[in-house]
């Protein structure tokens, strides 16, 4: 099947540090590609994977499971491993949950976790209904495309599978059960104008980590999709600076970078 525009998987060799940057649900590699190449610009060794059943149509998704697109992220994050001294993992959305999976999981394996709107539950009134629902009705209308900014669009679905959301579902109930297991520095940037996941997520994930080291932003004229909308240069600056806080030789790699770009020694 063919790939949507924009939807195809983005890999960067660069330094030492190594950044993992997951989509979200029915979205694809487009939504996060710019925060995935603004590291990468900066020296950092980016992989920004296409999850299964995505980037194509939402009939593939529907024959997807949470185990499918974790164990696509798990699969890179060991490769990161392989390649670089730190890892990091970037996410938004549902990627956000992948993350912090892989953090609950991998424990120093991972150097940091940077979280645009993290989903941690499906909020909907007829979530509980889905075990039933989705063997009578194949689909729901899409959730892509929440963003403020004039002329921004995300590729994404535009209808919902409620096999795969029932899935999610129970991805999210798992999650929250691991949070406690996560330790690792955290950067957590939430829009308070979000339609699609509440500002309430991002607060259940800062209240039920053990991470010490946390910091949360406020993307004030984002809604869902920030990393395409007006607040996008505030994640990127956030996110950049964040790892090279923790990973001091991510701004070594960045400043020998820009002097081979300008010409420098």
């Amino acid at each position: 099947m063919p790939l949507l525009p924009g939807a195809e998987p983005f890999r960067r060799d660069g330094g030492e540090v190594g950044v993992l940057v997951c989509h979200g649900f029915t979205g694809s590699p487009q939504s996060v590609r710019p925060w995935a190449e603004h590291l990468a610009d900066h020296g950092l060794t980016v992989s920004l994977p296409l999850l299964p059943g995505h980037g194509t149509r939402w009939q593939d998704l529907q024959l997807t499971t949470w185990q499918d697109w974790y164990a696509e992220v798990d699969r890179e994050l060991r490769a990161l491993t392989e390649r670089c001294a730190k890892v990091f993992v970037c996410g938004l959305s549902m990627g956000g949950a992948l993350a912090l999976r892989l953090a609950a999981k991998h424990g120093a394996a991972i150097s940091g976790l940077a979280l645009v709107n993290p989903g941690n539950k499906v909020h909907d009134a007829a979530a509980p209904l889905l075990p039933a629902l989705r063997h009578l009705v194949r689909t729901t209308k899409g959730i892509a495309s929440d963003i403020a900014k004039p002329g921004a669009e995300e590729v994404g679905y535009d209808r919902v599978p409620l096999h795969a959301a029932h899935s999610l579902r129970r991805f999210f109930q798992q999650v929250d059960s691991e949070l406690p297991r996560v330790t690792q520095p955290l950067l957590v940037m939430t829009s308070p104008q979000d339609h699609v996941v509440p500002p309430v997520d991002s607060e259940r994930i800062l209240s039920r980590v053990s991470s010490t080291d946390v910091r949360q932003t406020l993307l004030e004229r984002s809604y869902h999709v920030a990393t395409l909308d007006h607040d996008a240069e505030q994640i990127f600056r956030e996110t950049l600076a964040f790892i090279t806080r923790l990973a001091p030789e991510a701004h070594a790699g960045t400043v020998e970078e820009e002097a081979a770009a300008s010409g420098g020694a």
